[in-house]
């Protein structure tokens, strides 16, 4: 990729993110899909490749999000019992 096209991407992509954190979310989203667009038109092999692995990284990610939901239950189950626990014998 040439040096002008990096910094294309860079630039937009980056100043997408900072537009978007700080609230400007249609600019935000314009700038990075314009990033987006100049590194797919670089790569088109590559973007189709993601594209087609797209559904198994979707489904990875809801199963991390799925396990890390329940350590959060049982967490919270914990300190329940924990919290009842020491309430009882400040009771007694």
């Amino acid at each position: 990729m040439e040096n002008w096209k990096m910094a294309v991407v860079a630039g937009t992509v980056g100043t997408g993110l900072v537009l978007l954190l700080s609230g400007k979310k249609t600019a935000g989203v314009v700038l990075a899909g314009v990033g987006a667009a100049v590194l797919a038109s670089e790569y088109p092999d590559k973007l189709e490749e993601f594209r087609d692995r797209l559904p198994r990284y979707a489904e990875q990610g809801m199963r991390i999000l799925d396990n890390v939901s329940r350590a959060g239950e049982r967490f919270a189950e914990l300190l329940e019992k924990r919290g009842r626990a020491a309430l009882e014998e400040l009771s007694y």
